[in-house]
């Protein structure tokens, strides 16, 4: 592993972690590095605009080229091409925003929305992050992912009041997905908001990510609609799988929807 890329690369996940705007100290703080070296690398990212720096402040930030890789990754990902159209018909079967996500360390990183079919206004959430454990379609992951152990003992911090963060729980959670083939996260990440999401498989057998049904906890966790919405994310899920190639074996419910 070359140090220099790998402590530029911890610079630039410091600068996307939540933050808007770190100084040469607080990132120096955060990376453990000395204020001399990571004012050398920031320079260097600025150079190729990863980052830009404040005129006011002094201050750091990720810059346009950042989002240039960000679109260019998720053009690149044959999960969000492979669910472009599966997406859109689960969002006007349920009458719900429907979203598409893969794990990315140990947050799952949004790769496609459709929004809920109404006039409603609405906010795009590609490229959103959310921690895996506070929400369905993490759940979903999380329940077929090898790392399991490793994302249980991470850093679990609540979103919400009912953000499940104990390991115990969390077990329970996704020996649940495994047997009922999908995942329900009830305001977890966001008081008000739920989700209904279940597994994608890509053709080696391994978890590609989920799909997942979000909205208003009232309609999307209504039990009038629940086993309906369930059912419609599992066949969605199978179907994308089938798509991506995964063998009938990997996909929980017994192969492909119909």
């Amino acid at each position: 592993m070359i140090q220099s890329v790998e402590r530029a690369a911890l610079i630039l996940k410091v600068l996307g972690s939540g933050t808007p705007r770190l100084g040469v100290t607080e990132i120096a703080e955060r990376v453990g590095l000395a204020k001399p070296t990571v004012h050398g690398l920031l320079r260097t990212l600025a150079a190729c605009e990863l980052v830009v720096q404040d005129a006011d402040t002094g201050k750091y930030a990720l810059g346009p080229a950042v989002l240039q890789l960000g679109n260019a990754y998720l053009e690149g990902s044959e999960l969000r091409a492979r669910s472009l159209l599966w997406a859109d018909s689960l969002a006007q079967r349920v009458n719900e925003a429907v979203w598409v996500g893969t794990l990315s360390g140990s947050r799952v990183i949004v790769l496609h929305h459709v929004f809920r079919p109404d006039d409603v206004v609405q906010i795009l959430e590609v490229g959103a992050a959310i921690p895996w454990h506070a929400c369905a379609l993490g759940h979903a992951i999380a329940a077929h992912d090898p790392r399991r152990d490793e994302l249980l003992s991470g850093d679990l911090a609540p979103l919400t009041g009912l953000t499940r963060t104990a390991r115990d729980d969390l077990e329970r959670a996704l020996a649940e997905v495994r047997r009922r083939g999908y995942a329900v996260e009830d305001q977890e990440a966001a008081l008000g908001d739920a989700g209904v999401a279940a597994p994608v498989f890509s053709r080696d057998g391994s978890v590609a990510g989920a799909v997942a049904v979000v909205g208003p906890v009232e309609r999307v966790l209504d039990p009038a609609r629940r086993e309906e919405i369930a059912l419609a994310v599992r066949e969605t899920a199978r179907a994308v799988s089938r798509d991506l190639g995964a063998p009938r074996s990997a996909v929980p419910g017994g192969g492909p929807a119909v």
